[in-house]
């Protein structure tokens, strides 16, 4: 045997081979072993702990790789074995360039930024998927659904979900989507599903048109794509992203029994609260009612503070007559006093103004020996210009007037 391992070393090794995993498993020691397959056959191989520990992804059945490593013979049974040195999955180097220059374009305009993330409702009154009609995915979802949340209506938009022509259909039936949430109020939660697979299977999930449609969603877009450790740029610019189709219905739907478990505990708060609210106002009721006590008491205690009020009333209206009265006799003597003071302030403010004005009565300048002159017209003349040589002027005097012609005019 060891003659042929080492027949095989020398000829053949170092080898790549390409292959499908089957039967993947990891000892307690850290070694994983599995077969690679294609259509031709399959070989066993075999990857020791120091060569798995730098894998940088889950190797997991159905997965296309490319193994590194040597040809071996297993002694003991006499097996041809893969040593495999290096795991990486098939294809993984172009399109992996290709998801990180999108994603970084994509980033780049803020596609992906947490403030564009809205939060799921939650109890939506109907929630859309879409995905395949055929997928795994959604039976997964449809059974979480119906487990959980059986009176919330879904809405399926079927579109392919691998495939050149998958980008194009899942736009499509986002589109749909669309339209009718905006039209009737349809799928307030949509839910983007797909089960696991290559980076291959998932790559309608990169396509930049899909993702700028997303980018457009009226309502929020949970995207459940692949496992838990598979990531596509449609679940960077979704609202929420989930490990598996199943979590993403599990995130929109609350289970029922936790719903009724609320409306249970709301109902118990309601009732004490009703109970709790009506013997308050029993025991108000019972404080008024020994408050008031009889009715007939009740009245005779009216009755008596009604003839209290009326006793004082009346007493109250005595004295203030009483008391206008004493004021108008007051008044009615002190009238005529007033009266007879008012006449004579009057009288004496008459004197006065009569001695002001006979101040001023220009008779009384006259009779001090002074004439006032007028011309032909009756107009005064007060300054010598006014007066001509020769003019008729006229003089009034005390007791008369005088014609008079001027002589001579001096200034």
């Amino acid at each position: 045997m060891r003659a042929i391992a080492d027949t095989l070393s020398a000829r053949f090794n170092p080898v790549a081979v390409r292959g499908e995993i089957s039967g993947f498993s990891r000892a307690a020691s850290g070694h994983c072993y599995f077969s690679l397959k294609d259509e031709a056959g399959q070989i066993r191989c075999a990857m020791f702990r120091r060569s798995a520990d730098q894998l940088n992804f889950a190797p997991r059945d159905g997965q296309v790789v490319e193994a590194h490593g040597k040809l071996d013979v297993y002694g003991p049974r006499g097996d041809l074995q893969l040593i495999v040195e290096a795991l990486k999955p098939a294809g993984q180097g172009n399109l992996f360039e290709q998801f990180l220059r999108l994603k970084a374009k994509l980033e780049a305009e803020g596609l992906f930024d947490n403030a564009r993330k809205r939060g799921v409702p939650s109890q939506p009154r109907s929630i859309g998927v879409v995905t395949s009609l055929g997928a795994a995915a959604l039976r997964d979802v449809v059974t979480a659904l119906r487990r959980r949340v059986p009176h919330i209506p879904v809405v399926i938009y079927p579109a392919a979900v691998q495939g050149s022509q998958a980008p194009a259909e899942l736009c499509a039936a986002l589109r749909k989507a669309y339209q009718r949430h905006a039209a009737k109020g349809e799928a307030e939660v949509l839910l983007l599903v797909r089960g696991g697979g290559s980076l291959e299977d998932l790559w309608s999930f990169n396509d930049e048109g899909l993702v700028r449609c997303l980018a457009e969603a009226p309502m929020p877009v949970v995207c459940g794509v692949g496992h838990e450790t598979d990531f596509t740029l449609a679940d960077f610019v979704a609202d929420l992203r989930a490990p598996t189709p199943t979590a993403a219905a599990e995130m929109c739907a609350p289970a029922r029994e936790v719903r009724l478990g609320e409306l249970a505990y709301f109902q118990e708060r309601l009732t004490d609260a009703v109970w709790s609210s009506m013997d308050q106002r029993a025991q108000r009721l019972d404080r008024l009612a020994h408050r008031m006590g009889r009715p007939s008491t009740r009245l005779h205690d009216s009755r008596q503070s009604l003839l209290s009020l009326q006793h004082r009333l009346q007493r109250g209206l005595a004295l203030t007559v009483q008391a206008q009265h004493n004021a108008l006799q007051r008044l009615d003597g002190q009238l005529p006093r007033a009266a007879q003071q008012w006449v004579e302030l009057q009288h004496h403010r008459l004197e006065h103004a009569q001695a002001r004005l006979s101040s001023l009565d220009p008779q009384r300048v006259l009779e001090r020996g002074y004439a006032l002159l007028t011309d032909s017209s009756g107009e005064a003349i007060t300054q010598a210009g006014q007066a001509l040589a020769g003019q008729q002027v006229q003089a009034r005097l005390a007791d008369g007037s005088l014609d008079l012609r001027v002589e001579t005019v001096s200034e």
